[in-house]
This record gives structure tokens, sequence and C-alpha cells, in this order.
């Protein structure tokens, strides 16, 4: 495991096509840790030492050439790329096209809480499953910080829900939408939940196993905590090799899931200000609110993370960057 440290790095240059954005706040996400630990090494291969983080909000403060849609001064917030994040940073330079202007009814806290959960969520629902008004939607973990944004889109897009949760946070998912919460350390999904034509899955094998069951025929079960699959080797362009790879990984699930007559998805999600647009209109008309469990300041990042990783928190950690913005 790779240790955090702080230090000094040189100004980021900016392409064409880029912007300079100075960090008002960012957040933690479990894909940190499993960068850091190297477990998407397969398909990201980083090499040490590099810049964390993967969520930001904050100001303009240099444009590229070609840059048109934004504006030294704009405040936006965005999940740069792969191989271009690290908004564990004062400045960073980030495509223009992963960028949206932040919600202009969030605090630099706030917006820096969406951008990874709220794609992950978009992708998932609105993008490939296409979640319409009357069908069921499993969204496993719900009080955590992809499910407490997938529960209320799930709801705009018409959807009834069922979550898993401690009993603790029971009335935190039911105020975001939630129709059926289940006790993880009590209930037994499996037993509870039938018919379903989409489960988020954000578990481990066992729980995603277990989620092909409760799918009715046809249904699809998408996992952002994997297996990856050969269709996403495809669409990311890795080599015929790792399509290889990841056709074993993913074989016993893939295999399961052809047998109950229900389809396997692996999300990975991009970058996309397109998509951030949409979710920041959707935040400006009060349909999703952020939910922030902690705010750091940022010489405490390693303890953030740190609390991210026990599983804990409720919604979102963020750490500011810059005080008083």
């Amino acid at each position: 495991m790779g240790a955090l440290r702080l230090a000094e790095l040189p100004e980021p240059k900016i392409q064409d096509d880029d912007v300079l954005v100075h960090i008002h706040a960012t957040a933690v996400n479990l894909l940190d840790s499993k960068i850091r630990d190297g477990d998407f090494k397969v398909f990201l291969p980083y090499k040490p030492p590099f810049v964390l983080g993967h969520d930001l909000a904050g100001t303009i403060v240099r444009v590229g050439a070609k840059v048109k849609a934004f504006k030294v001064g704009d405040e936006v917030y965005g999940r740069p790329r792969d191989f271009q994040f690290g908004t564990f940073a004062d400045l960073i330079a980030v495509k223009a096209a992963d960028l949206a202007l932040k919600p202009r009814n969030l605090t630099m806290e706030e917006a820096a809480s969406l951008p990874l959960v709220g794609l992950t969520a978009w992708q998932a629902l609105a993008e490939v499953a296409k979640v319409k008004p009357g069908q069921k939607v499993f969204i496993q973990a719900g009080s955590g910080g992809v499910g407490t944004f997938a529960i209320q889109l799930a709801k705009h897009l018409g959807a009834t829900v069922a979550t898993t949760t401690s009993a603790k946070n029971a009335d935190l998912v039911r105020r975001l939408g939630a129709d059926v919460v289940i006790d993880y350390k009590t209930q037994d999904f499996e037993t509870l939940l039938s018919g379903y034509d989409l489960v988020l899955n954000s578990q481990d094998a066992a729980t995603l196993e277990k989620s092909l069951r409760v799918l009715k025929r046809g249904g699809l079960a998408i996992s952002i905590s994997g297996p990856p699959d050969p269709d996403f080797a495809k669409a990311a362009g890795l080599n015929p090799l790792l399509k290889f790879v990841m056709g074993l990984l993913s074989g016993k699930v893939r295999k399961q899931a052809r047998k109950l007559g229900v389809r396997y998805a692996f999300l990975f999600m991009r970058a996309d200000g397109d998509q951030l647009r949409e979710i920041a209109s959707l935040v400006e008309a009060n349909v999703i609110k952020p939910v922030v469990d902690r705010v750091f300041p940022f010489e405490k990042t390693p303890d953030a993370l740190e609390y991210v990783e026990s599983g804990r928190a409720r919604g979102k950690v963020v750490i500011t960057v810059t005080p008083g913005t």
C-alpha cells in the first residue's frame, strides 16, 4: 500500500483544450484507495508517485487557446478524465470538456461531492439501463456516496427503489426516496426482493451473485465494483490480451447471468461535462441534493481517506483545499 505525503509540485501546464483550475474543494472516493493499492492497474497502469483525487470544485484561472465554453473566473465542478486526475492539489489542468459550471445553489464543498458519484449513477441508470417509469431498481449501500445520489436519480426517473443500509441510516435513505429499505445486518435482500429490472451492485462477488437472482428475466445487473468484462475492454479500446483477461475475470458471473436469463455489465465511469450540466440542472431544480457527511481540512487528507475506507460515511466525505471560499 502506498503512503500519502505532502509535496510541492510545479504549476501544471495546460494544452489548448485545457483549463487551469484553482481547486477550492475535493472529495474522497473508494476509487482513490483502489488506485493507490493498484486494484485497477490492469487497465489504469499509473506509475507512482502520483496525486490522488477525482472530484473538484473550483475557479478557472487560465484557459487554453481553443477553449470557448469557459472563461477565467468561472466557478466549475468536474471529474477529470483518467490519466489527468489528481484533485488532492491546489491547481490542476483539466480538459474543458470534462467540466461544467458549478450548480449555483451549492457551496464549493457540496459541489465537490457530486461529480464522480453523480456521473456513476447517471451512466448506470440513465445511459446504460435507460430506467423508465414503473421499473423496479435495487441500489445497494443506499447511504453511501453513489447510493445517496442513485436513489434520488432513480426516483426522478420514475422507478420504485429498494436499497440496503443499516438501521441507523434507514430514515436517511427513505428521505432520499427509497421505497423498500432492507437492514443488511438482520435481513437477506435475496429473500425479500424479486422481479427487479435493474441492480446497481457496489459490493463483493457473493453479493453480486445473489443480486442476479432478484432480477426478472431480461433484467440487468450493473456492477461498479467489478469484475470487468470484455464489453468494457472493447469500449475502453484495450488490447486483445486485456479483453481476454477480463473475459476470464468475469466468466463466472456472466455464465451465471446467462443461466438465469439476465444480463451483466461492468461500469467504470468516465468524465463527461455534458452529463454534469444535466446533473447541475437537476440540483438547481432541487431534484437532487448532495449528502455530505464530513468535511476535512486539506492537511487531514489521510484521515479523510481512512474514514471513507472504514465504510461508516453517510454520503460523501469532502476536503477543503482553500478555506473561506
